[in-house]
């Protein structure tokens, strides 16, 4: 068997580091790390979640602050009911609304949430009441181009 200089060794080994480093940094900044540690969890029931993905960011003031991480069609409400973590350092007023936005015309969507003026904050595990769903943009074409038609 061929004997290795100690370059080459030392040249695996940093490769070996440098792929080992990438590895964590992208489970990291995909959300694989440690867990749920530091977050809790919320629901939120939407009329329409278009776009919204478990996964999707979690946003508050254009910061992330926390994931999407279920999605599910409630069979009695016909509604899309969404499960979602937020940091445990931000707290949030309990009359806060949770709104389906996105970021420009042809960017993504994200779930936004609006902070509310209640003195009392929500709970791990509670439920927001106030949503507002998706709002599809061929709707709202739509009504603006029949809108110009009943004009004479």
């Amino acid at each position: 068997m061929a004997e290795n200089s100690p370059s080459e060794v030392l040249a695996g080994g940093a490769v070996l580091a440098l792929a080992f480093g990438f590895l964590v940094y992208a489970a990291n900044s995909a959300g694989l790390g440690a867990g749920a540690d530091g977050q809790y969890e919320l629901t939120a029931s939407f009329r329409s979640a278009e776009g919204v993905s478990v996964g999707t960011d979690v946003r508050l003031a254009g910061v992330k602050v926390g994931t999407v991480t279920g999605l599910d069609l409630n069979p009695q409400t016909f509604r899309a009911d969404a499960r979602f973590t937020v940091k445990d350092d931000i707290v949030l007023p309990d009359d806060s609304t949770a709104v389906v936005a996105s970021e420009g015309l042809l960017g993504g969507t994200f779930l936004e949430l609006v902070p509310g003026g209640s003195p009392f904050d929500l709970e791990p595990g509670d439920e927001m009441l106030d949503t507002q769903g998706a709002v599809s943009l061929i709707s709202l074409l739509l009504k603006f181009v029949s809108s110009g038609e009943d004009t004479p």
